[in-house]
């Protein structure tokens, strides 16, 4: 099999993880254009170690270091792309962790051997950027939970990630309320509320004021994923981990595309 017809499946996605890297899509591009050509010269050669995939992307980072390809200021990226100004805004080396595994789906294994590291570095670099997006992402929340003890464990986690939360309530009314007096950057929801009320009512009353992002955290998914639109993106079932709802808040907040920083 030639060496186009190996790589041909994997080349719109390194071009893809090219333009996320480099912020646009003719450099992106340039650079994948080069490591093939480099590939076709026989200047470099696909390490039979790994898959074709993971192969074709070593390469590719090996042609964007060798140039020293570290582009800072996002001076490529489109004016409305605010999830890409923030990503170009994360390290180098983070960025590369980050977009290899959330962007690409490689394992923290697969991403070791297209960076050339150990995995305990690809994990160690990939926290540092979660920790650069959540320092980015710092807003005012708004948690609608008639569950006191769980109220309290969300407002915990939503702190620790360094977020401000400006209201809570355990009602459909205390709930619209709250965003008449403070514009939240962000809402967590409970579906039953302590009243009989809905959640789902009271989001849906606050969206009709404004766009933010909306995670619920619910006991009962099935009522949010019967296909019918619109429905949640972001949705977590209780009992949850922590872990599972901070990864939510984060990823919520990365690509929502209204999203604005509030004022504390």
């Amino acid at each position: 099999m030639s060496l186009l017809a190996r790589l041909a499946p994997h080349l719109p996605y390194v071009r893809r993880y090219a333009r996320a890297l480099t912020g646009d899509q003719t450099t992106g591009d340039n650079y994948v254009r080069v490591a093939l050509e480099a590939l076709a010269a026989g200047e470099r050669q696909l390490p039979t170690e790994m898959t074709p995939r993971v192969a074709l992307y070593h390469v590719f980072h090996a042609i964007w270091s060798s140039t020293g390809a570290q582009l800072e200021d996002g001076s490529g990226l489109e004016a409305g792309d605010d999830a890409s100004r923030r990503l170009m805004r994360i390290a180098p080396r983070s960025r590369q962790a980050f977009l290899l595994t959330a962007l690409e789906g490689f394992t923290p294994s697969e991403a070791a051997q297209i960076l050339g590291v150990d995995p305990r570095t690809v994990e160690r670099l990939i926290a540092e950027a979660q920790t650069d997006i959540d320092a980015e992402l710092a807003t005012d929340v708004l948690i609608i939970e008639d569950e006191a003890i769980i109220s309290a464990d969300i407002e915990s986690l939503v702190r620790e990630l360094g977020h401000n939360v400006t209201g809570t309530a355990t009602t459909h009314d205390e709930a619209v309320d709250a965003v008449s007096r403070h514009r939240p950057g962000l809402v967590l929801a409970d579906i039953q509320l302590a009243d009989g009320s809905s959640g789902i009512d009271a989001v849906k009353d606050i969206l009709k004021r404004f766009d933010v992002p909306v995670i619920f955290i619910t006991a009962f998914p099935e009522r949010l994923l019967t296909g019918e639109r619109p429905e949640p993106t972001f949705l977590i079932t209780k009992p949850f981990q922590p872990e599972t709802v901070k990864a939510a808040i984060s990823q919520a907040l990365f690509f929502h595309p209204s999203r604005q920083k509030q004022a504390a």
